[in-house]
């Protein structure tokens, strides 16, 4: 189960890293290679760049209780 849950982390931490790198900064990102540089004039952010900050957000949440798991398992174990 420990192996499991260490794989689980290494995939989500190797995604969070995309998903971080695709954000758009100041001067723009790799976001905008994907149609994040669209921005709407109403909203001040676009759908792809909104859509980003979810997905980031749960891969994020998903990460954080692959730690909070594998501590618990290893606390058990021992």
């Amino acid at each position: 189960m420990v192996l499991g849950f260490s794989i689980a982390l290494i995939v989500f931490s190797l995604l969070l890293m995309l998903l971080v790198l695709m954000h758009k900064g100041k001067g723009g990102g790799l976001s905008d290679m994907f149609g994040g540089g669209m921005q709407s004039s109403v909203g001040g952010s676009s759908v792809a760049e909104r859509n980003l900050d979810r997905i980031t957000l749960v891969i994020g949440l998903l990460w954080f209780a692959c730690i909070v798991v594998l501590g618990v398992l290893m606390k058990v174990s021992n």
